[in-house]
């Protein structure tokens, strides 16, 4: 079956009739009760803490920016480690490969025996001090993420955010709080927000075209014979002399036990409980986060997660293989997988009664809506393979990193909290993924409350309700649904459907009804 004519996003917006920065969240229009607006040629000063591996990409596309002229500049750097540099081989070639303190600081321009030396420091409270520091880039380990946001925030300073937004659940709702308390400019580092698809297939999914969403369907899988994230390099000058151990525990905050130096636990944090979650919040967070943002529902109600530690046994404690199943009180259902051990994607899709949405690799950068063919009986296994189907097709950004701060610091200008990635869709996503971690590591599936922020373990409650509601026929329904007001069931019951009901006394319900 041939897929039909592609649609592209101008010509479905205009059908639909939607202005087009509406739907992209564009970051134009000033929050009227937030702080004074910057002018567009008005300079903003960054700080970089943690310039580890991920900040380099950030501090390439930043540099990149002023080269260009644009009014932004980094003028001061956090890391624990003094920092150094290599040669790596990638695609065919060697390239110069850097990380920490001194390092980054040279190659942003910075002086630290000069004029900067103020602003080049293992203790990212003296940058906070700064009066001249506007923003924050936060791309430390995830366990140091809540304090340095929320601390941030608190000096008066906008903050943009790597993904996973906090470590665990509690920090991810008080960063949201602070966020909202300080009215700063906030936005979470999953770059995959920028693309269009998400809020566009949001758009056909409130209005009715999918018909009620039953469950949205994603996957990041990889594969590496060293083992995930044991390709990040040890080495010598990684000892106790260059780098800060008790600060990048941050034992005097709370964030981690105190422990022996080790050179793993500081470069492949990623593997480690105290410090991460693992393919959860490392790699889940990224497909999670533009789903839900897709589907429109933010906090689930009930989580399970299950998988272990398969095959990469090399004194890692996160799992190689994960799935996490969530449910939300929508009436709808979320599934996210992953192995670091294969590389084969699953489909990623959302599931309509009426149609489905399949979203097409990053490079073919487009999705398809493809109709549900209802009848009275369902159709054999198999013989709906998601074929054919209405392309759409949404202009992609060049470069997504680049668009989610070019969005950011537009926001930031504007003083409008609506960035593409706001700390209440990272406080969803955080929850959703570590309740995730919560249930494998546990054995017990958990209910979160989003009114207070509470987890509990999960009972027979759940499917409980939804067997009530099974009885509650043809009575009104906010829950079932995506559009207030959906009414009963949405299936059409065949007429011999009349003849259920108890007999009672030996009367047939039918002659009675």
């Amino acid at each position: 079956m041939r897929d039909k004519p592609v649609v592209s996003r101008r010509s479905f917006l205009e059908t639909a009739g939607v202005a087009t920065g509406a739907v992209m969240g564009a970051g134009a229009f000033p929050h009227p009760a937030l702080g004074a607006v910057k002018g567009a040629n008005e300079k903003l000063n960054i700080a970089i803490l943690g310039p580890g591996g991920r900040a380099q990409e950030h501090i390439r596309i930043l540099l990149k920016m002023k080269q260009e002229q644009k009014p932004v500049d980094i003028i001061g750097l956090c890391d624990v480690w003094d920092g150094g540099k290599w040669t790596e081989h990638r695609r065919g070639r060697d390239v110069e490969v850097g990380r920490g303190l001194y390092y980054s600081a040279e190659k942003c321009g910075l002086q630290w025996e000069g004029k900067d030396k103020d602003r080049i420091t293992k203790d990212y409270r003296r940058l906070l001090d700064c009066k001249d520091v506007d923003l924050v880039l936060i791309a430390t380990p995830d366990h140091w993420h809540a304090k340095m946001a929320i601390d941030a925030m608190e000096a008066g300073k906008d903050v943009y955010c790597e993904k996973p937004m906090t470590h665990t659940i509690d920090e991810a709702r008080r960063v949201s709080e602070t966020a909202k308390k300080t009215r700063q400019v906030f936005t979470v580092g999953v770059q995959s927000t920028a693309d269009p698809r998400w809020r566009m297939a949001n758009q056909m999914i409130t209005e009715g075209k999918i018909g009620h969403v039953m469950q949205g369907q994603t996957s990041y899988y990889r594969n590496s014979n060293e083992g995930q994230w044991r390709y990040y390099p040890l080495t010598k000058d990684m000892n106790p002399k260059t780098i800060d151990w008790k600060m990048f525990l941050g034992t005097d905050f709370g964030l981690a036990p105190d422990m022996p130096f080790n050179r793993a636990k500081y470069a492949q944090w990623r593997c480690y409980w105290d410090f991460g979650g693992g393919m959860y919040t490392d790699l889940f967070v990224h497909q999670l986060t533009h789903l839900i943002l897709a589907m429109g529902v933010r906090f689930p109600r009930r989580v399970v997660g299950a998988g272990g530690l398969y095959l990469e046994y090399d004194g890692r404690d996160v799992p190689d293989m994960a799935t996490v199943v969530a449910d939300y009180d929508e009436g709808c259902q979320v599934l996210i997988s992953a192995t670091m051990c294969n590389d084969v994607q699953l489909p990623e899709v959302i599931r309509g009664h009426t149609a489905t949405i399949e979203f097409d690799k990053p490079e073919s950068a487009g999705f398809r809506v493809i109709a549900q063919k209802l009848e009275g009986r369902p159709a054999p296994p198999g013989a709906n393979r998601g074929e054919g189907g209405q392309k759409f097709a949404p202009e992609q950004p060049h470069e997504d990193t680049r668009a989610l701060w070019e969005h950011f610091l537009e926001c930031v200008r504007s003083r409008n909290p609506e960035t593409l990635c706001p700390a209440d869709l990272g406080y969803a996503a955080i929850t959703t993924v570590n309740l995730g971690v919560q249930s494998y590591r546990e054995g017990k599936a958990y209910y979160f409350e989003k009114e207070t922020g509470t987890v509990t373990e999960a009972d027979r409650s759940w499917a409980a309700r939804w067997e009530e509601r099974s009885h509650l026929r043809g009575k009104p329904n906010q829950v079932l649904g995506w559009k207030a007001g959906t009414e009963g069931s949405l299936l059409e019951a065949p007429k011999y459907q009349k003849l259920e009901g108890d007999w009672v006394d030996g009367r047939d319900p039918a002659e009675s009804a």
